[in-house]
């Protein structure tokens, strides 16, 4: 197993144990409050560090269609699930051709939606564009883009995402805020910086272009803790919650689910998880009825990301 080869353990083998025999801490869906669709894994720039691998090249994930989320919306519903947010994210989103009829639905039902976005070009596409607007006319509100700007300074950002990224993401921003749409931005840790320093940098970038986002708020400007499968992580015990102070509600398997379709799948299914799009052990269904089950915490992006970290990809 892979694990095995890349940290010379025995770590995140057992789904109910841990290596040395402990019983391994699981998460139940207890106030799920997000519902994820993943858009598609085509993005149209290949980062360094990509958790789920996008590129132009990587269909793994084909593009959801707009009746496939409407059938999730209906079964959410059925299902009684209080959530509050439909999340987009990918990929880029704005690659897929249903992503404004996907939002649309899920605001015409009352949702929060959040679309995660590097607001490039695909974005930036007059029917996109269009589209956008629309949106924000109607159920501006309730509408977020949260954008991807990995560093406060175009050199680490460009180190990241490509030369010349930096400054196509801040025309889109530019875009956002003249057309009065809201906007989050998701930033990356991977440099070691102090986050009070990073915070820093990006309230004085959002003051520089009129941005009106909070540097200082956690869900207005997240700062995501990086992964790394290599990583010697601790496993998360049973124990562990007491150890930590902590509550397996805190974590995002406890609130949120994601659903995917593969490349050539009869249809979509549910996932506990947003980070791990490709491990079967986190597939738990084609229905939101069969992902109501319990979730194992049996890798280690559950323990560096969400336990230790304490990140959540929700708004």
């Amino acid at each position: 197993m892979k694990d095995v080869a890349r940290t010379g353990t025995a770590k995140f083998q057992d789904r109910q144990l841990t290596a040395d025999g402990q019983p391994r801490a699981h998460v139940a869906l207890t106030h799920p409050e997000t519902l994820w669709f993943n858009t598609g894994t085509l993005c149209n720039v290949t980062c360094v560090h990509c958790y789920i691998d996008s590129s132009p090249t990587n269909d793994a994930l084909v593009y959801l269609t707009e009746s496939e989320v409407v059938s999730y919306l209906d079964q959410l519903e059925e299902r009684r699930w209080p959530v509050r947010e439909i999340g987009f994210t990918g990929g880029e989103p704005f690659m897929n051709p249903d992503i404004i009829a996907m939002a649309r639905a899920a605001l015409e039902r009352g949702y929060e939606v959040l679309i995660l976005t590097n607001a490039m070009r695909p974005m930036m596409r007059p029917k996109m564009l269009q589209g956008l607007v629309a949106l924000q006319r109607d159920h501006g509100g309730r509408l977020t883009l949260r954008v991807s700007l990995d560093h406060y300074s175009a050199e680490r950002h460009d180190e990241e995402r490509g030369q010349g990224s930096f400054a196509e993401t801040l025309k889109g921003m530019h875009w956002l805020r003249d057309a009065g749409i809201r906007m989050t931005v998701a930033g990356r840790t991977l440099w070691g910086e102090e986050e009070d320093s990073m915070r820093a940098g990006f309230a004085a970038l959002y003051t520089a272009h009129g941005f009106a986002i909070d540097a200082h708020h956690p869900g207005q400007t997240v700062l995501f803790p990086e992964m790394d499968e290599a990583a010697d992580v601790p496993e998360i015990t049973t124990a562990c919650w007491g150890i930590l102070s902590k509550s397996p509600d805190e974590v995002m398997c406890a609130s949120s689910r994601m659903v995917v379709r593969r490349k050539g799948a009869a249809g979509p299914v549910v996932l506990s998880c947003t980070l791990l799009p490709y491990d079967p052990q986190f597939e738990m269904g084609e229905t939101l009825a069969e992902a109501e089950g319990e979730v194992w915490l049996n890798h280690p992006h559950c323990a560096r990301f969400c336990v230790l970290g304490g990140a959540n990809c929700s708004a």
